[in-house]
């Protein structure tokens, strides 16, 4: 159920706290972009501009959200590779639907 809309501040609300940390220019293109498990080089060759650093900052940021998960493989050389959770899946469907309705006519 939703609740009564009321004045609070904004990072008091769960919908603005989401909002900022999507609105940030890589997490939404990272989630997408996982939605086929990845690599870091793999993400990092797909997002043109994105540092190292910042890729490792925002798989982080998405992890802590519980929106993707990080799994070490056992074999030498290392291999880290990320996925979206169920979490995460439930999300790229809200985005989905944002697309959807940012593409569609106005009026």
């Amino acid at each position: 159920m939703l609740d009564t809309p009321a004045p609070v501040r904004p990072q008091a609300c769960p919908v603005e706290d989401w909002l900022d940390f999507l609105g940030h220019r890589w997490n939404a293109l990272i989630l997408w972009h996982l939605r086929v498990p990845r690599r870091h080089g793999e993400l990092a060759a797909l997002l043109p501009g994105i540092t190292p650093k910042v890729l490792s900052e925002r798989l982080s940021a998405l992890a802590r959200r519980g929106l993707v998960r990080r799994a070490v493989g056992a074999g030498f050389p290392r291999t880290v590779d990320y996925a979206v959770t169920p979490r995460g899946t439930s999300l790229l469907g809200v985005l989905d639907q944002l697309e959807l309705w940012a593409k569609a006519p106005a009026g």
